[in-house]
C-alpha cells in the first residue's frame, strides 16, 4: 500500500508507540525511528556525527500531530557503515530508497545541520519526493577567504567532536558524563533527550565507542564546503523552504553558525524562503533542548499543513 500527502502508509498504520528497525537504502541497511501520529510522516535527518535519536525531543513535543520518521545515515548510529561511498548525493539516494521502501511519496523534509544539506540533494535528485524543506542550523556554507582550507576549518570546529569518534570510554555512563561536562550541552538544557542522544551514539560490551564511522565523517566534511555544487542545489529548489537558525553556535558563549550578516547571501540562493531565530538555543539544544524541541515541533506542523494546503 503506498501512501500519499495527508495519509500514514500502510506499514505504519498500526503502529502506535515509537518503532525502530531497519530499513533498505541504496544497497545498505539503514536503522529507523518512528514516532507516531496523525497524517503523512514528516522525514527527519540528522547531522554529521548524530543519529536518528537527535530527533527525540521533536518527536515527543510533536505529541501525535505528526508522525516522525528519522533514518540514520550511512556510517552513522546503527546503520550499515561501507567503506564507501559518502556525500551528500548518496546519503540523499540512501534516504530516497528508504523512503520509497516505506510507500512515501511527497513529503515534508527536516535536516538538522549537515542533514539540511542532505535534504537540499534530494529535492534537486529526487522532486517527487520533496513537497517542503525545514531547514534547521544548517543547508549553507559562506565563501572561505583565500587560503583557507575547508577541511581544516571544520576540524576545528568540530575538533571535539570528531576527535572523539576514535576514543574507548568506560561505559556509556561514562560517555554520558563526559559530556555532560562540556559546555556543548549546557546544565539548564540538559534532559532525558539528551541522555537518550547520547546514549545511543555509543555500542559495546564494557569499553564503549562511538558508532558513526570517523572515515565517513571525513568524507562528508569535504563534500559540505563544496560551495558551488550547494549554491547550485539551494538555487533550484522550487518547494517550500523555512530556515530555522540557533541563537548560538556550538556552544552559549560562541556566536551563531548564521547570523544575521550571512543571511543576504543565504537567501539570494532561495528568494523565497522564510527564516526564524529560535532564541535560547545552540546548535545542538534547538532540537535536544525543550524550548527548541517545543518550537521546531509547531512549526513542522504549521509547515507541513501549510505545504499540504499549497
Amino acid at each position: 500500500m503506498r501512501g500519499g500527502q495527508g495519509t500514514v502508509p500502510g506499514p505504519f498504520l498500526s503502529v502506535r508507540r515509537e518503532a525502530r528497525g531497519k530499513v533498505s537504502g541504496d544497497g545498505v541497511e539503514l536503522a529507523f525511528g518512528f514516532w507516531p501520529g496523525h497524517g503523512a510522516p514528516v522525514v527527519a535527518i540528522h547531522g554529521l556525527t548524530a543519529s536518528f535519536v537527535s530527533y527525540v525531543g521533536v518527536a515527543e513535543c510533536l505529541r501525535g500531530r505528526r508522525p516522525l520518521l528519522g533514518f540514520d545515515l550511512r556510517g552513522r548510529g546503527d546503520s550499515a557503515k561501507p567503506q564507501g561511498p559518502y556525500g551528500m548525493v548518496q546519503h540523499a539516494r540512501d534516504v530516497a530508497e528508504a523512503m520509497r521502501s516505506f510507500g512515501l511519496r511527497s513529503s515534508v523534509i527536516v535536516g538538522h545541520s549537515m542533514g539540511a544539506f542532505v535534504a537540499t540533494a534530494l529535492a534537486v535528485q529526487n522532486p517527487e519526493l520533496v513537497s517542503g524543506i525545514i531547514m534547521i542550523d544548517g543547508g549553507y556554507v559562506p565563501d572561505l577567504p583565500m587560503g583557507v582550507d575547508a577541511t581544516q576549518m571544520l576540524d576545528a570546529t568540530l575538533a571535539l567532536r570528531i576527535a572523539q569518534l576514535s576514543k574507548s570510554y568506560e561505559s556509556k555512563k561514562a560517555y554520558v558524563e563526559f559530556w555532560r561536562s562540556q559546555p556543548n550541552f549546557p546544565t539548564n538544557d540538559w534532559n532525558a533527550w539528551t541522555e537518550a542522544f547520547l546514549d545511543y551514539e555509543v555500542s559495546g560490551e564494557g569499553t564503549v565507542q562511538p558508532k558513526a564511522s570517523a572515515n565517513a565523517v571525513r568524507v562528508d566534511i569535504a563534500e559540505a564546503f563544496k560551495g558551488d555544487e550547494i549554491t547550485r542545489r539551494l538555487q533550484s529548489l522550487r518547494v517550500p523552504v523555512l530556515l530555522l537558525r540557533a541563537e548560538k553556535g556550538l556552544e552559549p558563549a560562541q556566536p551563531p553558525i548564521y547570523p544575521e550578516a550571512m543571511m543576504d547571501r543565504f537567501r539570494q540562493c532561495i528568494p523565497h524562503m522564510k527564516d526564524e531565530v529560535i532564541s535560547g538555543t545552540t546548535h545542538f539544544t534547538i532540537t535536544l533542548g525543550e524550548r527548541g524541541a517545543s518550537r521546531v515541533a509547531d512549526l513542522i506542523v504549521e509547515f507541513a499543513e501549510a505545504c499540504e494546503n499549497a
